[in-house]
């Protein structure tokens, strides 16, 4: 309760805001006909982003944990990567290189190509940040297939299902939790991001707040504008929850951690090698490429590089405490949601999204009010700041942990205490372990937004307190690319280790696969239903 109270903070502060515009002026900003354009056109990008990051994701995570993709351990750890690119350091890079003046204009002149078409708008902000939010599901699902009880996919199989059949109607409702809780983050991180629909010049929710907080004294109908933000995350949370359904997802029996055999591609190996190439090619190689040609031009021009040891220790410790934090506070939330489902339980869960969705402008404004005239001993301190991380990414925690709690049987549990355990020493001893794949997710989400994070840094980081993040927004903002091309290549470096980090190891625990797939049953009635999830008394 405390978490979800401290996660509503930002909230709190928009209504106190909004209220001071008075009924009038609240009425006039919601009735306006830019409002309901605002709306449309942000709840269209968050679909479209959410739902071609799940066409992207869900193949992808099967080919690398599933099958006998050639290289699958190396595409794990890449695939992944590009969730470290920070978008306005993504939107930069596409522009630079895809826009109307871009360098690959430059390059097709010599063949008659005068202009290329226009990246802006729509199109540019959904395939920015569809690219660089797709691993958000993509990790979230294959954490669950590295789970999966292979019995329930044989015994299909054994029952005449093919395995595109098998894979429709056993394995991806098994998967259901997780790809809803990796979509969930693309949602709302479409609903609240700031730097690639700015660079992008798309005019959602999230720019036009900004621009008004910046250009008028007035923030009373900025804060309205954020209140209706805050409602459509409330729509979008509540069409989670009846998605999410009360069935169980853990295993049938406390076996071992067997996995199913991999599934011969055959002759599709290669096209889905060039496809994870080609993919990679365009989120990955072309963003990086970029900063290191802007990076050898203001080398070569004799710009400072201005990259320290000072600020990459800023981010990283400022990221790592934020990261511990938000995992420590998503525990309990994760917990009762998990164990406990009920209204009570529905509406901590909620109150702990409402950060997320909110730009990261409005929730460091609100800290600052909340600091300046409540809390001052952590005013312009860094205990605020990691505040602030907690609450605009709470919910990259509990979706991890709260995914790795659905397929931890609770006979699990009931065994330990009545072997004599108590409570603490049971999550201690049998829950941890089982849920430390979850746990580690989740700390790496945190740690990889945190250290992306920009407008919260900005406004509540303690005054001489610069790092990677603000560092290459103030030189972009100047058009000094040369001057950021260092700090942007250590923000997405010192950001993919830890990640490619934790999926190597994780890819190293996995339990050996089988030899090869199971012999093809004999031929049955389709009309046979398949095998499905019980729940468990």
């Amino acid at each position: 309760m405390i978490v979800a109270l401290a996660a509503l903070l930002p909230a709190v502060y928009l209504v106190v805001r909004a209220g001071e515009a008075g009924a009038d002026g609240v009425a006039d900003v919601l009735t306006a006909g830019r409002t309901a354009q605002l709306l449309a056109r942000t709840t269209v990008l968050a679909v479209a982003v959410t739902a071609s990051a799940v066409a992207i994701a869900v193949p992808l995570a099967w080919l690398t944990v599933s099958t006998d993709l050639p290289g699958r351990r190396l595409w794990v750890v890449l695939t992944a990567l590009p969730l470290a690119i920070p978008t306005y350091v993504g939107g930069f890079a596409f522009v630079a290189a895809l826009g109307p003046r871009g360098l690959v204009q430059g390059w097709l002149e010599p063949l008659g190509v005068q202009r290329l078409p226009s990246l802006y708008g729509f199109i540019g902000a959904w395939l920015v940040l569809t690219l660089f939010t797709y691993p958000y599901v993509l990790l979230t699902t294959r954490a669950a297939l590295r789970r999966l009880d292979p019995a329930l996919q044989e015994a299909s199989r054994t029952l005449g299902r093919s395995r595109w059949s098998t894979f429709l109607h056993v394995t991806l409702p098994q998967l259901r939790p997780a790809i809803t809780a990796g979509s969930l983050l693309v949602a709302l991180y479409t609903l609240s991001d700031f730097g690639a629909v700015s660079l992008l010049r798309f005019d959602s929710f999230t720019r036009v707040i900004f621009v008004q907080y910046r250009a008028s004294l007035d923030r009373s109908a900025a804060a309205v504008l954020g209140l209706v933000l805050v409602c459509l995350t409330a729509v979008v949370l509540a069409a989670e929850h009846r998605t999410r359904g009360r069935a169980s997802y853990h295993r049938l029996h406390a076996g071992g951690s067997r996995r199913a055999p991999v599934a011969p591609l055959g002759r599709w190996r290669w096209p889905a090698v060039a496809a994870c190439a080609a993919l990679l090619g365009v989120a990955l190689v072309l963003p990086l490429g970029v900063i290191a040609y802007w990076l050898v031009r203001g080398v070569a021009a004799g710009e400072p590089v201005g990259l320290t040891a000072n600020l990459a220790a800023n981010s990283l410790t400022a990221s790592a405490l934020g990261a511990v934090t938000a995992v420590v506070a998503a525990w309990p939330v994760a917990t009762l949601a998990a164990r406990h489902p009920g209204r009570l339980s529905s509406l901590v869960e909620r109150a702990s999204f409402t950060g997320y969705a909110l730009p990261g402008v409005v929730v460091a404004l609100s800290l600052v009010f909340f600091g300046a005239r409540i809390a001052t001993p952590i005013y312009q301190t860094r205990t605020l700041l990691v505040f602030a991380y907690v609450v605009l990414f709470l919910p990259q925690a509990v979706g991890a942990i709260r995914s790795s709690l659905l397929q931890v049987n609770p006979s699990l549990e009931e065994a330990s205490r009545l072997l004599g355990r108590s409570r603490p020493s049971t999550t201690r001893a049998v829950i941890l372990p089982l849920v430390r794949p979850g746990v580690l997710a989740g700390l790496a989400l945190v740690f990889l937004t945190c250290m992306k994070e920009l407008p919260a840094t900005l406004l509540l980081a303690p005054t001489g307190f610069d790092t990677l993040a603000t560092r290459v927004w103030s030189a972009t903002s100047e058009a000094f690319f040369g001057r950021a091309a260092a700090p942007a290549l250590a923000l997405v470096l010192l950001s993919a280790l830890p990640m490619a980090l934790l999926v190597i190891r994780e890819a190293d625990r996995e339990p050996s696969p089988g030899h090869g797939p199971p012999p093809e049953p004999a031929a049955t009635d389709e009309t046979r239903a398949p095998p499905v999830l019980t729940p468990v008394a």
